[in-house]
């Protein structure tokens, strides 16, 4: 069903399911809010503002950062557009500030896509299509990549969800990440290799958000069967789960003490290779003419 309203972000559609209620943007195709029973799952924003601190948007076709907004293809320099100007690089992908297009709208479900069309830097003709469903048990969202282009496109795929639970302060929460390595980063957040996991990257046992604060890409992720669980648990046992596909087999962890109106906030971010895959190959998959690529993520409420 769709709001009356038109907020800043697009056209919202709102998902129902017995206690469960979703909202989607149609910008950049961004979970807007979760809720369930009335709690809150997701951090969310102001109908007069856009997602704050990328809050919600799907990636693609690349997550995170590019070093310069430069990379290589068969030996020419690309040059993406510099829109993190602050580190001088290209950030979260080229459909941050596109508006997607209903392809289907149903009570529980709706589906959304939006074109990636060739330009300087990244010279291919893509269609990124997002699917949400919503049951009384979970959300799960599939995220679809199509190649229209006459050549092999470099992509990888990311969300950028903020994860919570509404009526326990996030610096409460406790986050557990079953990650064996954390990729070390210089002062611009491209990584410059990877380390065993320790101290306050050291997510297995569990820590509490208000003794963390970094900005930190993770792999070597456990599979629980068959797919990757990323825990945000309160003190009374209550947990939301961001669970993801094999395939996004690297998790980003960002900390933030600036998303407006909280003192400290975490995105959990599902990722199918990690920031500068462009330049590093590192994740990076190449997807041939008239091919396509999905994978799915998910967030499950336990709150009883």
């Amino acid at each position: 069903m769709t709001s009356e309203t038109r907020p800043a972000s697009g056209t919202n559609y709102t998902l129902r399911a017995g206690p469960a209620t979703v909202v989607v943007a149609s910008l950049a195709a961004a979970l807007r809010s979760y809720e369930y029973g009335g709690v809150a799952l997701t951090e969310t924003w102001g109908d007069a503002d856009i997602p704050a601190g990328g809050g919600g948007i799907l990636l693609a076709p690349w997550p995170n950062r590019v070093a310069d907004g430069r990379w290589t293809l068969h030996g020419k320099e690309q040059r993406l557009d510099i829109t993190e100007p602050s580190k001088g690089n290209a950030i979260h992908g080229l459909l941050r500030n596109t508006g997607y297009r209903a392809v289907e709208v149903g009570e529980s479900r709706v589906v959304l896509d939006a074109e990636i069309f060739p330009q300087h830097g990244y010279p291919f003709h893509l269609v990124h299509r997002a699917t949400y469903e919503l049951t009384e048990e979970q959300l799960t969202v599939t995220q679809e990549l199509s190649n229209l282009s006459a050549d092999p496109a470099p992509f990888a795929l990311g969300a950028h969800p903020y994860l919570k639970i509404s009526d326990v302060p996030t610096e409460e929460l406790t986050l557990t990440l079953l990650a064996e390595e954390v990729f070390e980063a210089d002062d611009r957040s491209i990584p410059t290799g990877r380390a065993a996991v320790s101290g306050q990257h050291d997510l297995r046992n569990g820590r509490r958000i208000g003794d963390i604060r970094f900005d930190s890409a993770f792999t070597g992720l456990a599979l629980v069967d068959g797919r990757h669980e990323h825990v945000l648990s309160a003190p009374d046992g209550r947990r939301v789960t961001l669970w993801a596909d094999a395939a996004f087999a690297y998790a980003h962890v960002y900390i933030s003490t600036i998303y407006p109106g909280v003192g400290k906030a975490v995105a959990i971010e599902p990722m199918t290779a990690p920031a500068d895959a462009l330049n590093s190959g590192e994740g990076l998959q190449w997807l041939t003419p008239g091919a396509s690529f999905s994978a799915r993520w998910g967030i499950l409420p336990r709150l009883g």
